[in-house]
């Protein structure tokens, strides 16, 4: 067992998106890369997909999120399922900030426009 200590601030700050790395390759996770994401409101979405499947878990806040053209709301506790290959947005849809823990598998990458890369916040 290993416990890694939370990091005291967020790791990478996009202005009006943060990212706290907690489990990734980089402080000792071997499979699975985990972080809280905290999305300002107003921020608008990064359409992109996936080459593993994600998992976002609504830690506070409202969701609003389009996955392979389909949309819905997820709310605290509620876990937002995106498959590889598809294309998907999550937008804050309420007035406060949301915060999201999400888990890719050690090896995930996000695809844009631009092609495939490793998020900073999963390596």
């Amino acid at each position: 067992m290993t416990v890694i200590t939370a990091p005291d601030q967020p790791t990478h700050d996009l202005g009006g998106t943060r990212f706290t790395s907690l489990a990734t390759p980089s402080r000792g996770s071997a499979e699975t890369s985990v972080w809280v994401v905290e999305i300002d409101p107003g921020v608008p979405a990064t359409p992109h997909s996936l080459t593993r499947e994600e998992v976002f878990v609504v830690l506070d806040g409202v969701a609003d999120a389009s996955v392979d053209g389909r949309t819905a709301t997820g709310r605290r506790g509620d876990a937002i399922v995106v498959p590889p290959g598809v294309p998907f947005e999550i937008a804050n849809g309420g007035d406060e900030p949301l915060r999201l823990l999400c888990c890719l598998p050690v090896g995930g990458q996000a695809v844009t426009g631009d092609g495939p890369f490793t998020p900073p916040w999963a390596e």
